[in-house]
């Protein structure tokens, strides 16, 4: 990904690119996010740690969902004041690796602990008898320490590129330099199958299946079928928003490095880095999102609509067994 006139080499006959577009969009969408950002996940840590003797197997993912974005929220100024500097970078490299590291760790970290949500919330409301006593705390634990591992192995690779070019060291590229584009685009495709499309396709199905389940069964409250079917919904809607334009435009804008870099132009070069700073934009908000959509009552919901869907079942075992007594 672009991140100022010096991370592409234009060929001379090409269309100038608009790199003030990054400058003028991403300060104002950083400052919201870390305001909005930082006060929701304080909120939901705090509520948490308040019932902490009460934890359960899905507040756990929640806990370390808040603190990837709490890591990710406290790099922030750092990008606003490189930004205002017009992509000056005065902290050193190794804060500036260290700052993107952090960023990949937010944002593949969510991405994971967001399906072990969903996979969880899909065992307990549509197979709950048989998961019941079988998945213990000690289990999402050590599901959250895997998913850490995994994050840090896939992110650790970026951190070996260089993240400024040769004659400007006071640069902090988010990808790396033209120099070794074509590389890491190939690692970029590699990431973005195990670290976005494999999750999401996991939490798509969870969910959709989950839809499937509330639409089926008749016997459940109106309302609330209505209402968890609206959170279903708008829990896809922000992955999607936030997760598919970033990795699109992404992978994107490195093949349009790599083909000026040959010498090669393309119409859709300006529109495609224009498309991936909105997507930047777009990927922050995650950080803000996260905890405004899954501290919303997660076990309360969760326990509802659970009892409900039990109830619904029971209520249909009994007219079967109903029917079968009257044919007896």
């Amino acid at each position: 990904m672009s991140c100022g006139p010096e991370d592409r080499m234009m060929n001379v006959s090409c269309e100038k690119i608009n790199f003030d577009f990054a400058r003028q969009l991403l300060p104002a969408v950083y400052i919201s996010v870390f305001i909005i950002g930082l006060i929701a996940n304080a909120w939901g840590l705090k509520s948490l740690l308040q019932n902490w003797n009460k934890l359960k197997i899905i507040n756990v993912f929640v806990l370390n969902l808040g603190l990837a974005d709490i890591l990710y929220l406290l790099m922030l100024p750092f990008l606003v004041v490189y930004h205002f500097l017009k992509s000056k970078w005065i902290f050193g490299a190794v804060f500036c690796k260290i700052t993107r590291f952090f960023f990949n760790l937010n944002l593949y970290g969510s991405i994971g602990f967001l399906t072990c949500i969903s996979v969880y919330r899909y065992l307990a409301i549509v197979h709950p008898i048989r998961v019941m006593g079988r998945i213990s705390v000690t289990h999402s634990v050590v599901t959250t320490v895997i998913v850490w591992v995994l994050v840090s192995i896939q992110s650790l690779p970026d951190m070996f590129f260089a993240k400024s070019s040769e004659n400007k060291t006071d640069k902090c590229f988010d990808t790396t330099s033209d120099l070794y584009v074509e590389d890491y685009l190939t690692y970029s495709l590699g990431w973005t199958v195990t670290g976005f499309c494999i999750p999401f396709l996991i939490t798509l199905g969870c969910y959709g299946h989950l839809a499937v389940v509330l639409c089926t069964i008749q016997r459940i409250d109106k309302v609330q079928k209505q209402r968890s079917l609206k959170l279903l919904l708008i829990l896809i809607i922000l992955l999607s928003v936030c997760y598919i334009p970033y990795h699109t435009f992404k992978n994107l804008n490195l093949k349009s490095r790599v083909l000026s870099k040959q010498g090669q132009c393309r119409e859709w070069f300006n529109e495609v880095y224009v498309a991936r700073q909105i997507s930047r934009g777009l990927v922050c908000l995650n950080s803000a999102l996260n905890p405004l959509v899954y501290l919303h009552g997660n076990e309360n919901t969760l326990l509802q609509l659970r009892q409900l869907l039990q109830r619904a079942r029971r209520g249909n075992m009994i007219l079967f067994v109903i029917m079968i007594t009257k044919q007896i």
